[in-house]
């Protein structure tokens, strides 16, 4: 599929931003590769506009959030905080930022973030903010805020402790090491880890497992998944039922009652 992904085609190598979709699976690649895919505003606006159109296709059942080059994402670009009349920090979390990681969460469908390098800073705080992490063996995590006098942000004080845990999560704040890939993998930040020549197919392939399954059903465990820390068992048992009802009046469900039965692949209808 091509279009428009902020102002810049799809087709186009040189946007920053790049947009595609195979099948249910849409793909969105940050593609500044000469700056390690470091966030500049422009970037920030047009990935937003990617996320928010990717989750609104009823044929995409799930979402790859990869970079270009050597690096997934090196966070802000600093350069770019030292032009004169650049936004105040916490404005530009509110503006730019914040509503990013906010459409990653709110998007229906399951985000998977395939780190094909460094993921520093915002970068990191962007694969955080995904459902799934599949790694390059050469990727690695480094919360780099503190190193610049900041504090970690874009949700990773929210994400990351839910991931690894407060012990570790103050580990890599405070500290600021770098994480490697299979260190991450053993912490189960990520969930596999491959060659680098081999990371596009893994992501599109576990992309397409994701994507197999009932919408309806995927989009509602995403939502009981992210409430899970903030409730207590009794609204999630509540929102279980709920949840389970839905799904069970589904056609969905009868299909792979169906398929069950009849020992094949369930066919679902990709319908909301």
């Amino acid at each position: 599929m091509s279009g428009v992904v902020g102002g810049a085609s799809n087709a186009d190598p040189a946007a920053e931003v790049l947009l595609a979709v195979d099948g249910a699976v849409a793909t969105i690649t940050l593609n500044r590769p000469a700056a390690l895919n470091a966030l500049t505003i422009p970037m920030k606006e047009r990935l937003l506009v990617a996320i928010e159109a990717a989750a609104a296709m009823p044929s995409v059942g799930a979402i790859v959030l990869t970079g270009a080059g050597r690096a997934f994402c090196v966070g802000q670009d600093l350069r770019e905080r030292l032009e004169p009349g650049a936004s105040p920090l916490d404005e530009e979390l509110a503006r730019r930022y914040n509503p990013i990681v906010r459409a990653l969460r709110q998007a229906p469908q399951p985000v998977i973030a395939a780190i094909n390098g460094v993921a520093a800073g915002a970068g990191a705080s962007l694969a955080f903010a995904c459902d799934l992490r599949i790694a390059a063996e050469g990727a690695s995590f480094v919360l780099a805020f503190a190193a610049i006098g900041l504090v970690p942000d874009s949700g990773a004080t929210w994400m990351l402790p839910r991931l690894v845990g407060r012990a570790r999560a103050a580990e890599l704040a405070l500290l600021g090491d770098p994480l490697t890939a299979a260190d991450a993998q053993r912490l189960g930040l990520v969930s596999l880890v491959v060659p680098a020549e081999d990371l596009a197919a893994a992501a599109a392939a576990m992309a397409a497992r994701v994507a197999d399954r009932s919408f309806g059903a995927t989009a509602a465990t995403k939502r009981l998944l992210d409430a899970a820390f903030d409730v207590d068992l009794e609204a999630t048992l509540a929102g279980e039922a709920a949840a389970q009802a839905a799904a069970g009046a589904h056609p969905d469900h009868a299909e792979g009652i169906a398929a069950f039965m009849e020992k094949r692949p369930p066919r679902f209808s990709r319908k909301r």
